[in-house]
């Protein structure tokens, strides 16, 4: 509405000049000058003013669309990540989406807004001069040949541009996240040179991108000249001829700029509108991955147990199980450890467990409910995890005990670090609980890290609490942290799943389950499992080394599977 308001109003430069030449002049009239000056400039305000409004809309358009979309395409982020932990390129839908607003927010939308009105000024031209309507028509033609030569040459090179970006960005996060590791073994100038080869075809897709767009944006501006002044030059002959007036003449030409202008502009931003569409269909692709949002029944929070019945678990974009046909029962009070040698299965069934990874067949259920019946903000509070790499925020201590909330719960967050043994540990730090740790917390220790990770777990006294490994880097006050905290879940009618390879975090278990090539090779009482592994019955304290060759011993006896 606001793009034909303005486009109407530009017919009074050309009505202007037709008047000027044709009736101001002539007349020698300065009265009708001056109205005619007035009209125009009130003309031309009221364009401006449009004009203001609807490149206002176009911001608050592209604004309000990653406004609505942020949220969903960071889940995409966050999918990408769980369903590939190796992909490249897991931060390519936040890209896209900056793509897409970055276009909307430049001229390129106004041109192709404006391309529905060209008509019009062809039709005036038409008006004017049958001969001044053919010449405008084919240069329009000519234009929108280029045009479509602009698109079928830029398609490939934004395809590799964007490609490549992501290459890009991949390699620096690399570099950075493994930045001790090569500085401590003299990586430093072999990642460089990686770096800089991956830079290279970056810079040159860059410039072959830009080259052609460019080519063919000069190409337009150059014949869009030309075809005004042929449009001059046509109107000059007629004028000679007797068929119309100079006025006419003048305007006819102003008249062919505006009508091929929105062209032009179109062209100068193909290669923006090129990857603003690629970048669309890739975002349509992934969000059309995305399970659909659904709405659940509210259940109660989980009180009585966790129930795994032949679950069976395919990591995300494969085919091959890598845990078969998994069963256990734990009620209230009630912790299970999970043994078994490098490759057996034991991180791909926790991450089943929390949700990382959906069940290929079988069932996880709390309190008899399928964990798929839940919505997975409201199951994500009644669990506690810890995973085999402690991964923390950027932000403060405390913000990474309360999970990152908007609001968190101070009061929650001294029980967490108290059940987790870290409360004396973090009023060491420099500002206490307000203390930053740097992105994924580099400011801290291994055990450090582990142990505030572990009081994040606690955090809102979940029922069901997942470790992974949760005491490789603890020192034996930190072991010993790990064990109260344990017991502490289960004092109070938890359930804790504790892959152990120490026996303090053993000593705490009541069950015992033993995986290997990633199958179910014992479950039961801890005692009776360990005494049937060694042969004798296993002490609180048993040697979790001698307890992992036995073990290792039943996994090459049944096949091993990747390091999982």
């Amino acid at each position: 509405m606001f793009s034909g308001g303005v486009n109407l109003l530009m017919l009074a430069g050309p009505l202007y000049m037709l008047q000027v030449y044709d009736r101001v002049l002539s007349s020698r009239s300065v009265p009708t000058l001056v109205a005619l000056t007035v009209l125009l400039v009130g003309a031309y305000a009221f364009q401006g003013i449009l004009d203001l409004v609807r490149s206002r809309i176009v911001m608050r358009a592209a604004a309000l669309l990653d406004k609505h979309l942020g949220g969903t395409v960071h889940a995409a982020v966050v999918a990408i990540a769980v369903q590939n932990p190796e992909a490249r390129d897991a931060g390519q839908p936040v890209r896209d989406l900056d793509q897409v607003r970055n276009f909307l927010t430049g001229s390129g939308p106004i041109g192709f807004i404006d391309l529905p009105w060209m008509p019009l000024f062809l039709a005036v031209c038409f008006l004017l001069h049958p001969w001044l309507g053919f010449t405008a028509t084919a240069g329009a033609l000519l234009l929108v040949t280029l045009t479509l030569l602009t698109e079928r040459a830029t398609r490939k090179p934004s395809q590799d541009l964007a490609q490549l970006a992501g290459l890009r960005a991949a390699a620096v996060e690399t570099d950075r996240r493994n930045s001790e590791s090569v500085v401590a073994m003299g990586m430093a100038d072999a990642m460089s040179q990686r770096w800089a080869a991956v830079n290279d075809r970056y810079l040159a897709a860059t410039a072959r991108a830009g080259d052609v767009a460019g080519t063919f944006g000069s190409i337009s501006k150059v014949v869009r000249l030309l075809l005004q002044s042929a449009m001059l030059g046509m109107g000059a002959w007629l004028v000679i001829r007797g068929e119309m007036t100079a006025g006419a003449m003048i305007a006819a030409s102003i008249m062919m700029g505006r009508a091929l202008a929105p062209l032009e502009s179109v062209i100068q931003n193909w290669r923006g509108f090129v990857q603003a569409r690629q970048s669309v269909r890739r975002l349509s692709s992934i969000l059309a991955r995305l399970p659909p949002q659904r709405d659940v029944t509210k259940l109660p929070g989980p009180v009585a147990s966790c129930e795994v019945d032949r679950l069976t678990v395919v990591p995300p974009g494969g085919r091959a199980a890598i845990v078969n046909d998994i069963g256990f029962r734990l009620e209230a009070g009630e912790a299970l450890g999970i043994i078994g040698p490098s490759g057996a299965g034991k991180t791909s069934l926790v991450r089943a467990l929390v949700g990382i990874w959906p069940a290929a067949r079988g069932s996880i259920r709390l309190d008899g409910a399928r964990t798929d019946q839940w919505d997975p903000a409201a199951l994500g509070r009644h669990v506690g995890f810890v995973s085999q790499n402690v991964e923390l925020f950027d932000g403060t201590i405390a913000e990474n005990i309360s999970r990152m909330a908007p609001q968190p719960d101070s009061e929650a967050v001294l029980k967490a670090a108290a059940a987790a043994g870290a409360h004396d540990m973090i009023l060491k730090m420099p500002l206490g609980y307000d203390t930053p740790i740097g992105d994924g917390g580099a400011a801290l220790s291994g055990g450090q890290r582990q142990r505030i990770a572990l009081a994040r777990a606690l955090y809102g006294d979940p029922f069901l609490l997942v470790l992974d490994e949760a005491g490789s880097n603890l020192d034996n006050d930190g072991e010993a942290a790990l064990t109260a905290a344990i017991l502490a879940v289960k004092a109070r009618g938890g359930i804790v799943v504790s892959v152990a390879h120490r026996p303090s975090a053993l000593s705490a278990c009541d069950k015992v389950m033993v995986l290997a090539g990633g199958s179910q090779q014992a479950y039961g009482p801890r005692d009776e499992v360990l005494k049937k592994l060694r042969g004798v019955k296993a002490p609180p304290a048993a040697s979790a080394t001698n307890l992992l060759k036995v073990v290792h011993g039943i996994g090459s006896a049944s096949g091993g599977g990747g390091d999982r």
